[in-house]
């Protein structure tokens, strides 16, 4: 059976790496079934209404980041509040996004999805600056030090990491010690560098209405 992630992704159009490593393999649900789930493959075109681009962008940028609605639609009005206040609302929203300790513990490749980030830092694997911190959504900040908790260093899952950690890039905004198993925030979430797989600004009109 189509895993959930699969079907938002072929749903969307667009692949969003929800699935790690699978979706960069020829496995892929996007390279299979590269349609919509439900329908017969055929090709896709027709007009969209503004609305429907909208919405489409918004649920792009939110299932990348595994997100609730409701947590989803929180963070976009936090911004949207300040609107006139900051230079760059766009900017402003990814800084929000990236700094959930659940997408740092995926940027440091803690996790091959944000899903399982969510899981791992639900389930107390980490400790921020000596603290154990298993709130997905907690806001890191620069100079906090991320740490793999003692007593979780010896589980598979993050045992099977320290290979693959020595091969992997991570953003410039974020330092790792592969022999400490810890990370730290050196600098601010970068647009440029994130790259989100959706119009931000129609992020924006979509709750504006």
């Amino acid at each position: 059976m189509e895993k959930k992630s699969c079907k938002i992704c072929r749903r969307l159009g667009q692949k969003l790496f929800l699935k790690g490593e699978k979706c960069s393999s020829p496995k892929c649900a996007m390279i299979k079934r590269a349609y919509p789930p439900g329908q017969k493959k055929k090709r896709r075109g027709g007009s969209i209404s503004g609305y429907g681009r909208e919405l489409r962008e918004k649920q792009k940028l939110r299932d990348w980041y595994n997100l609730k609605e409701y947590q989803f639609k929180k963070y976009v009005q936090q911004v949207l509040a300040n609107r006139g206040k900051k230079e760059n609302l766009s900017r402003e929203l990814i800084n929000k996004l990236e700094k959930r300790l659940d997408n740092v513990i995926f940027r440091m490749n803690l996790a091959k999805s944000r899903k399982e980030a969510r899981q791992l830092v639900s389930h107390g694997y980490f400790l921020v600056n000596g603290k154990e911190v298993n709130i997905p959504s907690f806001e890191v900040k620069k100079g906090d030090l991320i740490s793999v908790r003692k007593g979780k260093k010896g589980k598979n899952i993050i045992k099977n990491l320290s290979v693959s950690l020595q091969k992997v890039q991570i953003p410039s905004w974020l330092q790792f010690d592969v022999k400490k198993m810890e990370g730290k925030i050196i600098s601010e979430p970068s647009l440029e560098e994130t790259l989100p797989p959706a119009e931000i600004l129609s992020v924006f009109e979509f709750y504006s209405k």
